[in-house]
């Protein structure tokens, strides 16, 4: 491509509300222009990212015998209801009704679609098992759209689901799809972790996802010392403590404890570890048709997962109360605590169940209990994992400490087992000729939000810098002085070889100074400009790394081995 005919409109200046790097730069660099809040138009330069990583996903799919379809993007909302999925997936989800008064949904993702194309279609055992998948893009109506391609309303996504005759081979199929992602990201140039994962509104079990590591990350993910242990914290687990602090002593007694209300007090005012405190957190609970006050506790020393404690309480959402709302129960912050039951209903972290020594709320202003056994509650409470792991937590399969660091969620995949293609109806026959239920997995992977990630992973204080894999251009040939005939003829000979050789090249025959070409040349991250330049005359052209930023000098007459050589 010649630079002087390219559509790439690059800027000093980044969109007023970007704060990440990719944001800035895709703007600046002339790949992407926002059309509204949390919508993109993508220029040429980001198509070409676009469509190279599409090839490596599609070429891994093919490996994994997966086949490739499209769906429609505007979906009856009749899908939605049948699978119950309309009201649980809340405002992301963008409705509207045709001229006939039919209402429809913007796919967000396509489980619904993809079982209603299989259901009735795929009728035996004998056909299974079958893996679909498409890319395509996506709609949900994001509440706070921001980061640029990171979270945005529209997005382009890659979806996959295999239907199966047996968990068996969901499993062998999940594992392979796994493989298959890691080998994509990896052949991306990509830095990246495999975590447990939260299902959220998708459902289902044995959820993963992968992370690509960058501190710019939404994403905390736990991950272990040792091993390669990694969680989303949302779904992060930890093994009993090693080192458990003294237990207090003391008889079960009520205590006046005038205006303590925090943990720190608390502890402060026994003088014990927050460890034998007992921390509740009350939130109002929304269901379908309802809500209800819910009083969470978890250790003084843990903080409440509020993913978790939506997956305890079967949750639609869950919000903050107020101290009015409480009274009315007859409570009060900073004195509530788990041992009466009959005001409103409980949710206790698995790890106090037993537990020995506690201090907790007496439910009566200014007065809590000592000496409290929790162990009175394990035939009565409702237990649940709803504590958030906290750094140096022992890892759940090894004994290696956790730590936490950001990542970016490229992609997430679930075994769904039958909870889609139970609510639609959606079955095969058996080896026994019987009805059965499909069993499935499905498999996302954001192909705009990797534009997004390889920039996040991979930039300096210049602009972007692309691995040879993702690159729109492999090498950028920059002619200094276009009046320059050795110059010029140099580069077009240079230009035409690299066609022919295949290689993704630009040569930049603009009649602009050399500094305004570089700056550009640096903010659009090319892997390699070759610049051709004043020692010409000597027989000399530079080749600009720009991972490295390094200046290479090479023999003119050698420019084309040369970069023949580092490609």
């Amino acid at each position: 491509m010649r630079r002087s005919k390219a559509f790439i409109p690059t800027t000093k200046e980044a969109p007023s509300d970007a704060q990440l790097a990719s944001h800035i730069f895709l703007s600046r660099a002339g790949f992407v222009t926002q059309v509204a809040s949390g919508l993109y138009n993508y220029l040429p330069l980001a198509k070409r990212v676009i469509r190279k990583i599409e090839n490596i996903i599609n070429e891994e799919m093919a490996k994994v015998g997966a086949q490739e379809v499209e769906l429609s993007f505007v979906t009856p909302a009749d899908l939605w209801a049948e699978s119950g999925r309309i009201e649980k997936f809340g405002k992301e989800l963008l409705r509207f009704k045709d001229r006939k008064n039919n209402l429809f949904v913007l796919g967000p993702t396509h489980e619904e679609m993809m079982v209603d194309l299989v259901r009735n279609r795929v009728t035996s055992y004998k056909n299974l098992p079958l893996n679909l998948y498409q890319i395509k893009t996506k709609f949900r109506d994001e509440a706070r759209p921001r980061f640029g391609l990171m979270r945005g309303r529209e997005f382009i996504m890659k979806d996959a689901y295999s239907f199966h005759a047996s968990n068996e081979d969901l499993d062998r199929e999940f594992d392979a799809m796994e493989a298959a992602y890691k080998k994509i990201l990896t052949r991306l140039g990509l830095d990246f972790r495999v975590v447990e994962a939260d299902s959220g509104a998708i459902g289902g079990s044995g959820s993963k996802e992968l992370m690509v590591i960058a501190d710019s990350g939404e994403d905390t993910i736990a991950v272990c010392s040792k091993c390669e242990y990694g969680a989303n914290i949302e779904a992060a687990k930890r093994s009993a403590r090693g080192n458990i602090p003294e237990a207090p002593e003391a008889e079960f007694n009520k205590f006046l404890t005038p205006n303590i209300k925090t943990i720190d007090e608390l502890a402060e005012f026994f003088k014990v570890d927050a460890y034998y405190t007992v921390k509740c957190v009350a939130k109002r609970v929304v269901y379908a048709d309802e809500s209800e006050i819910v009083l969470f506790f978890v250790r003084g020393c843990d903080n409440l997962q509020e993913a978790k404690a939506h997956n305890a309480t079967d949750a639609l959402d869950i919000v903050d109360v107020t101290e009015e709302e409480l009274a009315e129960l007859g409570l009060v912050p900073g004195f509530i605590g788990p041992l009466d039951q009959d005001k409103a209903k409980h949710v206790i972290d698995s790890d106090l169940k037993n537990a020995a020594h506690m201090i907790c709320g007496a439910n009566e202003v200014d007065n809590h209990f000592v000496g409290v056994d929790m162990s009175v509650l394990s035939e009565t409470a409702y237990f649940a994992d709803i504590a958030e792991v906290n750094e140096g937590d022992i890892c759940p399969d090894c004994d290696g400490v956790l730590t936490f660091t950001k990542g970016i969620e490229v992609g997430h995949i679930f075994k769904l087992g039958t909870t889609y293609s139970e609510a639609l109806n959606a079955k095969f026959l058996d080896e026994n000729g019987k009805a059965q239920p499909f069993i499935m997995g499905t498999y996302g992977m954001g192909v705009s939000r990797l534009v997004a990630a390889v920039v996040e992973q991979h930039h300096d204080d210049n602009g972007c810098i692309w691995t040879k894999e993702t690159a729109p251009y492999i090498v950028n040939i920059m002619i200094s002085n276009i009046k320059d005939e050795a110059q010029v003829a140099l580069g077009e000979s240079l230009y035409a070889q690299l066609q022919d050789a295949n290689v993704d090249v630009m040569i930049d025959d603009r009649k602009e100074r050399f500094g305004f070409k570089m700056k550009d040349a640096e903010l659009i991250g090319f892997p390699y400009t070759v610049i051709i330049g004043k020692e010409l005359v000597n027989g000399e052209v530079q080749i600009f790394d720009r991972k490295s930023t390094e200046k290479t000098a090479v023999k003119s007459d050698m420019i084309f081995t040369k970069v023949m050589e580092l490609l």
